[in-house]
């Protein structure tokens, strides 16, 4: 398997709901280290890497979360089934009837969110969503004590989906979990590959941040330590290239290259940073399609409103059923967001960050 197909599969089979980013922040640290010349951990989690040596440049912050949405352990009823709180959006219909993995002391535990069968529910309710009140994780359990004494299980415990990584059917699709946003987090290690050997004239910074899912927390403390001049979100973006979506939904189509956001609801991006970006893509000859959701927040809204306020955008990587058990992604718009964010930081020196930076 090729080195970046197996990265991709480490990070998305790797489970690590918010505010339990540890498994993920090992492997980004495992392959960042080679990479740069320094890396440091902030106060939250959040792991910082400098490329560049050089003071006096401008700071250039890619940011990519490492968090997926999963759940908690509330508390374990008396039969040995678990309760359980969500860690950021999900709808209750995609949490029933799935399997799950509860991080315990013990080691991991797997478990199912049971649903009835359609035996012995009334046809008049079959068409019922459940609620995620009423919803429990099996984890074969006999009673309460067994869940605790044996499997180890205890309130506060994370819970992540357990989803598999494949390659779909021999295509350049990629099925797998958490691609929100293990995708930004793989394109920030290899965008400093990349650059690795190039002379910058700039200060790459590439951080990996934590606790996105619950309000973007990681990228508030980390946009604090490094306090940059230009700030690149790498982000999912919302696919509406399959039944049930409409274009008024979302923009983003599957193959046709990353996606540039015009607006979500956390940020607008700044307008040079974002004619600048189109150009390069344009000169690069990348494929770049464009987003503008009513919902969704990300990252490089808080990068945005680091120190007096800076440039930034969001690019992303086009992906199918986002915040579910399985998302889907093209390899060729993964590689081209990487040569854009490549092409755009080799020509981002002083001069070119001051005129983004300036409001005439």
């Amino acid at each position: 398997m090729a080195r970046v197909q197996r990265l991709l599969e480490e990070l998305s089979n790797a489970y690590a709901p918010t505010g339990f980013e540890a498994p993920v922040r090992e492997i980004f640290r495992r392959e960042i280290v080679p990479l740069a010349h320094s890396v440091e951990t902030d106060g939250l989690g959040s792991v910082v890497a400098r490329q560049s040596q050089l003071d006096g440049v401008p700071k250039i912050m890619l940011a990519g979360h490492m968090d997926e949405v999963g759940l908690m352990v509330k508390y374990i009823t008396l039969d040995g089934y678990v309760k359980f709180q969500t860690l950021g959006g999900w709808l209750d219909q995609s949490l029933i009837n799935q399997r799950w993995v509860i991080a315990t002391k013990n080691g991991h535990v797997h478990g199912l969110t049971g649903i009835k069968t359609p035996h012995v529910i009334p046809a008049d309710a079959r068409g019922k969503i459940f609620k995620r009140e009423e919803m429990f994780i099996d984890v074969g359990a006999t009673d309460k004590e067994d869940a605790e004494q044996r499997l180890g299980i205890q309130p506060g415990d994370p819970i992540a989906p357990d989803s598999k990584f494949q390659v779909l059917n021999d295509s350049p699709l990629y099925l797998g979990k958490a691609w929100d946003d293990r995708i930004g987090v793989a394109a920030m290690i290899e965008i400093f590959r990349s650059l690795k050997e190039t002379t910058l004239r700039n200060a790459l910074y590439g951080v990996a941040t934590v606790q996105e899912e619950v309000g973007l927390r990681g990228a508030q403390t980390s946009s604090t330590l490094v306090s940059p001049d230009i700030g690149i979100n790498l982000e999912s973006g919302v696919a509406a290239d399959y039944p049930g979506i409409t274009q008024d939904e979302a923009q983003e189509k599957l193959g046709d290259g990353p996606g540039i956001f015009l607006h979500d609801a956390s940020m607008l991006p700044n307008l040079k940073l974002r004619d600048f970006i189109v150009e390069v893509a344009k000169e690069e000859s990348i494929p770049v399609q464009y987003e503008i959701l009513s919902g969704y927040g990300e990252d490089g809204a808080q990068m945005q409103r680091s120190r007096s306020g800076i440039p930034a955008i969001n690019i992303s990587v086009p992906t199918r059923y986002l915040h579910s058990h399985n998302g889907v992604i093209h390899r060729s718009d993964f590689d081209n967001a990487i040569a854009l964010v490549v092409a755009v930081i080799k020509r981002l020196d002083q001069s070119e960050v001051d005129r983004i930076s300036k409001f005439d």
